[in-house]
């Protein structure tokens, strides 16, 4: 699925930085001009993508909720 055919508005194009591989999910973090953003996904849709350490990526951002704490 390429980019375009995803609708949020909130995308945020980055460079990964690091992968905390699981057999499950992996962790993932993207530098991006707004700081890093870290996504958790399956550890098979990884694969299937194709990401690694250095590759472009956007952190697409789509919520129906925000909740806020106090510090």
């Amino acid at each position: 699925m390429s980019i375009s055919a995803i609708n949020a508005r909130n995308q945020i194009k980055g460079i990964i930085k690091h992968i905390q591989l699981g057999d499950i999910v992996s962790e993932i973090e993207l530098d991006t001009p707004a700081g890093v953003v870290t996504s958790v996904i399956t550890t098979s849709s990884l694969r299937s993508l194709g990401f690694q350490v250095g590759n472009e990526a956007v952190a697409v951002v789509k919520a129906t909720e925000v909740a806020l704490a106090r510090p």
